[in-house]
């Protein structure tokens, strides 16, 4: 009875992506949007509308949450299975994607932020579900960051009243021609880049590992990232015919190099791939701040569709291991686990681009159409030489989990039947081989055309084995060299990120409000208030005490001298 809630919403969630998937079909073959508009209140002149988008694209991106919702649901009720508070957790899943599903059908900038803000107020929750201090600390570094996005939204439905309503999807024409309103286009990219976590908003998507795993497997694949690339395609004629596009560009492929980077020198299973869900987000901002929306939305539904997949693996890898999240640890699974093996390998090649699966479609046609366009060579080495980073982590993880030497203990017992956990990653793993190729064939009606020259040609390719071969290479490579470990460590921090953008910050602020406890709390304030006033109050009850006992003179005299100011009082 206790799990009886899981099966009840994963049958749901699973019938309604089925249902979404239809729709967004029969809506893409006949080139259909629907605007539903609903009238809430009505006051005198006071109008309050709910209005509904309901159009291909937000049909798609529905289905794929629902989808990895469902499976994710179904995952848990074996992950999660002896927590007493499974259907705690399981409603705050179901509150993250009902608010996702308020963001993605919201033409309006208001019921926008109820969704922004409650992905942002349950990823807190979640974040902090198991409730240690590693955790809390996380949950404040996740919540915070996104705060900066929430308010930027708030100044974004303040500027909007300029037009006198907040349905942007009417004025999106409009913005094109107007300066003032490119205030707005700003304000979503910063909010946009607070939430898909670009520089220098990137520290807080690892620390959100704290997370169950199934969160993370939601998270990252579907939900709260990619919010901020979601609100940035519905906003794109705002910003890509003006400087903000430049602005997005840099920062999207700085932020595919960073964290391809650090993903190199990782040890943490769920943090590398979280690092790599950080650098495909890097791709998708660049790709669409250089105007291929569709092209960012494809990449963006592709993408979901595997790293759900690798997440759901790590998470049978890491509960089968006792809870052990070091790689250097895993070696030699194939033996042990090939079916979550085989899943593993088949998320990571598809991650790196492998010909004919789900990331395949994508990221080739990303990296053809940068290839054909007019980038400066700083832009095009960040696109490049980031791809051969992400085949290079991927390639590293599989020498570690595959080739490598059992580190593990003497004693250990592998459970490679878990079938809910097997059923659930076999969905995604379904998708992530057939998805690439089916979403081609439908957001594409004519293909693309490619022309490339010389040695453009096999570009590509010779980025995939130099990668390969960097891969090999940082998996040899013999840590005992000072140099080489401080630059581990410096790469391995996401270039001090974390120091940059939350403890030198909070530092400051701490240290100045301990100096102004120490001054005012423990200090003046202790003197002038309670305290001091107790005191003093204490010195005259002494005095008065000592006056009073067994003094009777005293006391008669004390009695008489009030008397007579009280009558000179009256007098006058």
């Amino acid at each position: 009875m206790k799990y009886f809630i899981c099966m009840i919403f994963y049958f749901y969630l699973f019938m309604f992506s089925i249902m979404f998937m239809y729709l967004g079909l029969v809506m893409i073959s006949m080139d259909l949007i629907l605007m539903i508009e609903w009238e809430v209140i009505s006051i005198n002149s006071v109008m309050i509308n709910m209005l509904l988008l309901v159009d291909w694209m937000s049909m798609f991106f529905m289905m794929m949450v629902l989808l990895i919702s469902s499976c994710v649901v179904f995952y848990s009720w074996s992950y999660m299975e002896g927590d007493y508070n499974i259907n705690r957790f399981i409603i705050l899943v179901m509150l993250f994607v009902g608010s996702m599903m308020l963001l993605i059908i919201s033409p309006n900038l208001i019921s926008i932020l109820l969704g922004w803000d409650g992905l942002g107020l349950v990823s807190f929750c979640l974040v902090v579900y198991y409730q240690n201090f590693k955790s809390f600390n996380s949950g404040m570094l996740t919540v915070l960051s996104n705060r900066i996005g929430d308010v930027m939204i708030l100044m974004s439905i303040v500027w909007m009243l300029n037009y006198g309503g907040f349905n942007f999807i009417y004025y999106l024409e409009l913005f094109k021609f107007d300066e003032e309103m490119k205030l707005i286009g700003l304000l979503i990219i910063f909010a946009a880049i607070t939430k898909s976590a670009q520089i220098p908003f990137s520290s807080w998507l690892p620390a959100a590992m704290a997370a169950p795993t199934p969160v993370s497997a939601l998270v990252h694949s579907s939900t709260l990232v990619t919010a901020g690339i979601y609100l940035l395609i519905r906003f794109s004629d705002l910003f890509l015919n003006s400087n903000l596009s430049v602005l997005l560009l840099l920062l999207g492929t700085m932020t595919m190099f960073m964290s391809g980077l650090s993903a190199n020198f990782e040890f943490d299973l769920k943090k590398i791939i979280a690092l790599s869900t950080l650098s495909q987000l890097g791709l998708m901002m660049s790709i669409l701040a250089m105007g291929f929306k569709y092209m960012a939305f494809f990449h963006l539904l592709s993408h979901a569709m595997f790293k759900s997949m690798l997440f759901m693996c790590a998470g049978f890898i890491i509960h089968n291991m006792k809870n052990i999240q070091d790689i250097r640890f895993m070696g030699n699974l194939i033996k042990f686990m090939p079916l979550i093996c085989i899943n593993l390998n088949i998320g990571n090649l598809a991650l790196c681009g492998f010909p004919f699966l789900a990331g395949f479609y994508s990221k080739e046609l990303i990296l053809e159409m940068c290839l054909m366009s007019n980038l400066n060579w700083l832009i095009f080495f960040f696109f490049f030489f980031s791809t051969g980073l992400t085949i290079s982590y991927s390639i590293r993880l599989m020498y570690f989990n595959m080739f490598s030497d059992m580190n593990f203990y003497s004693l250990f017992i592998y459970n490679n039947n878990d079938y809910v956990m097997l059923k659930s990653i076999s969905v995604m793993m379904l998708f992530s081989v057939l998805g690439g190729s089916m979403l081609m064939w439908l957001l594409y009606d004519f293909p693309n055309l490619v022309i490339l020259l010389g040695i453009y040609q096999y570009m590509i390719l010779i980025v995939m084995m130099m990668g390969m071969l960097m891969g090999y290479m940082i998996y040899k490579m013999n840590m005992n060299n000072f140099y080489l470990l401080k630059l581990f460590f410096f790469l391995n921090n996401m270039w001090f990120l974390v120091n940059l953008s939350t403890i030198m910050i909070n530092k400051i602020n701490l240290f100045n409000s301990l100096s102004l406890i120490k001054f005012s709390d423990y200090g003046w304030l202790e003197k002038l208030g309670g305290q001091g006033l107790f005191h003093l109050m204490m010195k005259f009850s002494m005095m008065n005490y000592l006056m009073n006992m067994n003094l009777i003179k005293n006391y008669l005299i004390t009695m008489f001298i009030w008397f007579m100011m009280i009558l000179l009082y009256l007098n006058n």
